[in-house]
């Protein structure tokens, strides 16, 4: 798997600090097996600032259902002549979504993959930073057929708290 969000740098998790990509999977593995008789969701969810130098944090939540949940985050930089794209918000979002996708994309594969013991865990949702009020929501639309054209399921505000919460808390 050669994607940039995957190759390059690194996660931090707020219990495990930073991370390399092949510490993630042990890591999302290793809550999975603690109690490999409950049900676990893996989402992805970005956000950004609405700033001159924009980057783009990206979640990785990983939710054990009725009992909480671990989170890995990323935080994607770039350079100045690549940033001068995103002075428009629209822009961003849009960059925001792809970004999920990428990842998504890319960690799903390499979990079902890894996932050595059969543990049990559904990885269908996206979750965005936009909503049906606001100024996002002339995007909504976009928004969700992308994550659609993806093969995954878009979550949209108040439901999108991978992007609106815990990516949004690390911009």
């Amino acid at each position: 798997m050669n994607s940039e969000i995957l190759v390059n740098g690194h996660f931090h998790s707020p219990s495990k600090g930073n991370l390399n990509l092949e510490q993630v999977i042990k890591e999302i593995f290793g809550y999975m097996q603690e109690q490999p008789e409950s049900q676990y969701e893996v989402i992805v969810g970005c956000d950004s600032p609405s700033s001159d130098k924009p980057f783009f944090p990206i979640a990785v939540v990983v939710l054990r259902t009725g009992s909480g949940g671990r989170f890995f985050l990323k935080k994607m930089h770039y350079s100045d002549d690549f940033l001068k794209r995103f002075n428009f918000w629209k822009n961003r979002i849009l960059q925001e979504v792809y970004l999920s996708c990428e990842l998504a994309l890319s960690l799903k594969e390499i979990l079902e993959k890894e996932n050595k013991l059969g543990l049990k865990y559904e990885f269908q949702y996206i979750h965005a930073d936009v909503g049906e009020r606001g100024k996002t929501k002339e995007m909504v639309k976009e928004v969700i057929g992308l994550i659609k054209s993806n093969g995954f399921e878009p979550k949209i505000k108040p439901y999108s708290f991978a992007a609106s919460v815990v990516a949004d808390k690390y911009t």
